[in-house]
């Protein structure tokens, strides 16, 4: 009995993870993995914080009840709201989930003036009362230009501590090679998505490697077809999202959340040697992108800091991409900045 005591007695204290959105699809796949352990580790018991808009708050005593009635022991507090005061106190980690969300057809500049207004509210409630490491991702679309908004109503916390997620992007071009090699998804690292999560996106495979006979191999030598790896590739993982809400009819979640859990994994936990991953971060002018923008690029991860790969080779095929999907990045900011000037 003693001994159960003391086991007890050092458990690691809990950390405050909120999640926005919290009633919706893809809040409902992300819930568990939270909970069990998978995000931020077998060991580290939770707070959950989640906040949702009033007309859900329904909705979400449902959630609440389901993450009860999952007796999972990491779970310690569970605090359903719709107010961002209690939901950001304190916050260790955040995902920005809750957004506009995008329907079939619909423009991206009207999603954009859609969720412009909800991430300065939620940046200023960062700013007031999240913890200053706190850790930011944002899920919400469009996300890149988001993740800029929100950092900038939030001046009191790095912009470092803002993220985007192209993770998701990531994981479909893994995916999608592995595919073509006829190899498990697990043999293929280091494809990179430059840019923004959309269709301007470039997933890049000139510098991802695949492990056959327990040897890494370019994956450009192993699928030996540029006129794919440059066509339909590229257009099928820049389309993905779209393909999805056509088949679905509505927007990823599952894989979408997932992916938000394999992000913030890596970004608390690190990444594994000679292995990176693809965030969206404020752009410092790395690979002559604009600065201040929020720019997907490969990273490493130590002591839950990311540090930008430097001197990876870009082709003039690459090139041509990079400035597309920043040319768009540069007018969605000039566009939020329109709407907040409203």
């Amino acid at each position: 009995m003693h001994e159960w005591n003391s086991l007890q007695c050092t458990q690691a204290k809990p950390i405050t993870v909120v999640v926005t959105g919290a009633a919706g699809q893809i809040a409902y796949s992300l819930l568990y993995q939270l909970a069990a352990g998978s995000v931020f580790g077998e060991d580290q018991p939770i707070d959950l914080r989640l906040l949702d808009i009033p007309p859900m708050m329904g909705v979400l005593e449902g959630v609440v009840m389901e993450l009860q009635d999952l007796a999972l022991p990491l779970l310690k507090n569970v605090l359903p709201t719709a107010d961002p005061e209690p939901a950001f106190k304190d916050a260790d980690a955040v995902f920005l989930v809750g957004s506009m969300p995008r329907k079939e057809g619909m423009e991206r500049k009207d999603l954009l003036a859609a969720n412009v207004k909800i991430f300065k509210v939620q940046g200023e409630a960062l700013d007031k009362f999240a913890k200053k490491d706190v850790k930011v991702l944002v899920v919400g679309n469009p996300a890149n230009t988001n993740a800029l908004i929100c950092s900038h109503y939030a001046p009191s916390i790095p912009k470092e501590n803002f993220t985007a997620m192209t993770r998701l992007d990531q994981n479909r071009a893994q995916a999608a090679l592995a595919s073509r090699i006829g190899v498990s998804v697990d043999k293929v690292k280091n494809v990179i998505i430059w840019g923004n999560h959309s269709s301007t996106q470039y997933p890049d495979a000139a510098h991802a490697t695949v492990e056959k006979d327990c040897v890494a191999h370019p994956v450009s030598k192993a699928i030996n077809d540029d006129a794919w790896l440059n066509g339909e590739f590229v257009e099928t993982i820049q389309k993905r999202g779209a393909a999805v809400i056509a088949a679905r009819k509505m927007s990823s979640a599952m894989s979408a959340a997932k992916a938000a859990g394999d992000h913030m994994r890596d970004w608390w936990f690190g990444t594994k040697p000679n292995q990176f991953v693809s965030m969206g971060v404020v752009s410092d002018g790395s690979y002559g992108i604009p600065k201040d923008v929020v720019f997907s690029l490969p990273v490493t991860i130590k002591d839950k800091k990311y540090t930008i790969v430097q001197g990876l080779e870009i082709s003039s095929h690459a090139r041509a991409k990079l400035d597309i999907t920043a040319k768009e990045l540069e007018e969605e900011r000039a566009e939020a900045n329109a709407v907040l000037q409203q």
